[in-house]
């Protein structure tokens, strides 16, 4: 390994415990560790940093289910995220874990451009321990959301409950409800969107929808029309997988992007003049400056008791304003409603 890619001391130890396609080990590490790439995890490889049951393997090596990986993380050149005092709320915590409600315009984990204010740092704060298995970069993140997408993140205060929360996921046994403002009506009342999601072949930012041969993987996503308008719909979106920006992609597929999702809707706002046109009283009057996707409602396992969980966020002022202004002025007569 070169200096810029220097081993961390202490190695990272895990068991593969949910069934993972078969997925090559190059792959299957950065989906675990995403602040380090496919490429980097090569060069870990190459040098002999990963074994798999003590054993050192290939890149194009097949992940199994009970496989024991035993990495040594490349350190990241970047110091390590300092507390800052930065307002959260806690919907729910205890000496295992917590979930916090993010806000939008919110980092969850420092990278490249985005070194301080994220929820990391406000986590550092607020919290006297947090869970080591993601790194020092990322300490108690289990999972993330988009910075322009709020609600309900789970947050690992112990390792033996990140772990419990890890394989909740890898199994596909947390449910996730969004609630998503989109453009347009979907037709159908509910129905599954079943498309492989892979890497956007000209955009490095966006995702798109790939044939397997183009690394498309499987994704499918749930949704039910909760309430239609005008030319506007109220979404209730359940992903059955987890691929980046899923949701997303996905309605914009069927015809109905996201509201203000600049990546795929080629907005980055809905105004008062997008309901009532350009001569309106106040047409410039922003009503939502961000993709209006809400992380709204969670069902999981306790980590350490095994007891069923719900908890539910309420949709942010940000979307509800645009809610108020549709009923108002883009309302849908009739039992369509």
């Amino acid at each position: 390994m070169s200096r810029e890619h220097s081993l961390s001391e202490e190695p990272t130890e895990f068991t593969v415990r949910a069934r993972v396609e078969a997925r090559r080990i190059d792959h299957y590490l950065h989906s675990r560790f995403p602040d380090y790439s496919r490429s980097v995890f090569q060069k870990v490889i190459d040098a002999g940093a990963v074994l798999v049951n003590g054993q050192a393997v290939k890149a194009s090596y097949r992940v199994q289910q009970e496989d024991v990986i035993r990495v040594w993380l490349p350190v990241l050149d970047h110091d390590v995220p300092q507390a800052e005092a930065i307002p959260l709320r806690f919907v729910f915590e205890d000496e295992a874990f917590a979930v916090v409600d993010k806000p939008p315009g919110m980092v969850v984990h420092p990278a490249k451009g985005n070194w301080s204010g994220t929820l990391v740092n406000a986590l550092q704060h607020h919290l006297d321990q947090l869970s080591s298995v993601s790194g020092e970069h990322r300490p108690g993140i289990v999972h993330r959301l988009d910075r322009d997408t709020s609600g309900l993140i789970l947050v690992a205060k112990a390792d033996g409950a990140h772990w419990a929360l890890a394989k909740q996921f890898e199994e596909r046994t947390i449910h996730k409800q969004y609630l998503a403002i989109v453009s347009g009506d979907p037709g159908r009342d509910s129905d599954y969107v079943e498309k492989l999601i892979g890497p956007h072949p000209t955009h490095r930012e966006k995702m798109a929808i790939r044939r397997p041969e183009d690394g498309g993987k499987v994704a499918s996503t749930f949704y039910r029309v909760v309430e239609r308008f005008r030319g506007y719909s109220l979404i209730l979106c359940e992903p059955k997988t987890g691929r980046t920006h899923q949701i997303r992609v996905h309605m914009a597929h069927i015809g109905c992007p996201i509201v203000a999702d600049k990546l795929y809707s080629g907005r980055d706002r809905l105004t008062l003049g997008d309901l009532l046109g350009p001569d309106a009283p106040d047409a410039d009057r922003v009503l939502i400056a961000r993709q209006a996707l809400h992380a709204h409602h969670l069902k999981l396992t306790h980590p350490r008791t095994g007891a069923p969980m719900e908890l539910t966020s309420p949709l942010p002022a940000d979307m509800e304003a645009v809610l108020d202004a549709l009923r108002t002025h883009r309302p849908l007569a009739g039992p369509g409603r």
